[in-house]
């Protein structure tokens, strides 16, 4: 394992924000996940692409790097196939791994930013999709004990943007693999969500490919490259509201978009609300909102974390304020 005191943490964050941790470690092996979680201390913070997080300030503690690779088929039939992927693969190879050899399941979350090992923790999800939906298992280790632990899909209470990681088993658990469930030959495809069908249907038909294709070209049509600017992607989760409001808004906002869910309750697209708020393309000091995606909020240039949370707080006060409904941030704050 290798130990960095005073870690620069401004280019492992795609925020880009500038800010050090007292130690950084970096694991590339089993035994040094191990390791590092048998030494955590009660300050410790576990990063993995830092593609959905937000640095307040320096950090007095260690950040853990889980950076063990690889990827291999543990088992497979004619209808499926499960792959073991380590936690530091980058989610995009993966993707495109599986997209490579047919394998269906995960093509409607191509190009997300991050790794393997955060995606269970965030259930991470676009276009339809959530990756709760082809987890098998995860594989982690135990923070102070340094035993190892496997836990099914349906013991990490997934939800919404939420798993049992981030609740129950918070700075207790250090993330090594992910086992996903794919299909094979499999026609069933989810397309009904914002333009990906008709972005499909223009590319030949559906297929994993041209899933996967379609996907990555709307979100590089919609979604700002961290590389050029930074960002954190959505920042804030879509609100689910009960029947009756989405009724009484409909009547004010006949325009407004929502999508009923099997709990019975609606998505409203946070997007569209703080667009109506008039903060798409705005920018406050340092820090503003995406000029094409409303979700999104960018670094304009050295910013700070807290000007980010300020920023955050005040569009969700307006969208509160305009609507009556409360939303939140996706986004972790350290």
């Amino acid at each position: 394992m290798i130990r960095e005191k005073n870690g620069a943490l401004g280019a492992l964050n795609t925020f880009g924000i500038a800010a050090t941790a007292r130690e950084i470690w970096t694991c590339t092996t089993i035994d040094d996940i191990r390791e590092a979680a048998t030494a955590a201390t009660d300050r410790h913070f576990v990063l993995g692409g830092g593609s959905n997080v937000l640095f307040l300030s320096d950090f007095d503690g260690v950040v853990i790097l889980p950076r063990v690779l690889g990827i291999e088929v543990v088992r497979e039939s004619a209808t499926e196939a499960s792959v073991k992927v380590g936690a530091g693969v980058i989610w995009d190879d993966f993707v495109a791994w599986s997209v490579a050899r047919g394998r269906q399941g995960a093509e409607n979350l191509s190009g997300i930013p991050g790794h393997v090992g955060a995606s269970p923790v965030q259930n991470i999800g676009a276009y339809g999709a959530e990756v709760a939906q082809v987890v098998e298992n995860v594989e982690y280790y135990e923070v102070t004990t340094g035993a190892k632990r496997e836990m099914s899909a349906a013991e990490c209470n997934f939800g919404y943007r939420d798993s049992i990681f981030k609740n129950e088993l918070r700075n207790r658990a250090i993330v090594s693999a992910v086992t996903f469930r794919l299909r094979k030959g499999c026609t069933d495809f989810q397309l009904d969500y914002g333009p990906v069908r008709e972005a499909v249907e223009q590319l030949g038909g559906a297929s994993v490919e041209n899933i996967r294709q379609a996907v990555m070209q709307i979100r590089d049509s919609k979604l700002p490259d961290p590389k050029v600017l930074g960002n954190a992607g959505s920042f804030f989760k879509n609100p689910e509201v009960e029947p009756e409001v989405v009724n009484q808004l409909l009547r004010d906002f006949p325009t407004m978009p929502n999508f009923k869910l099997i709990n019975g309750l609606y998505k409203v697209p946070a997007g569209w609300l703080i667009e109506q708020c008039g903060w798409k393309g705005r920018t406050v000091g340092r820090v503003g909102v995406h000029d094409r995606q409303a979700l999104v909020l960018v670094n304009h240039g050295e910013t700070t974390g807290k000007e980010v949370a300020q920023l955050a707080a005040t569009i969700c006060s307006d969208v509160q304020q305009k609507f009556g409904i409360a939303i939140s941030p996706e986004v972790n704050f350290v």
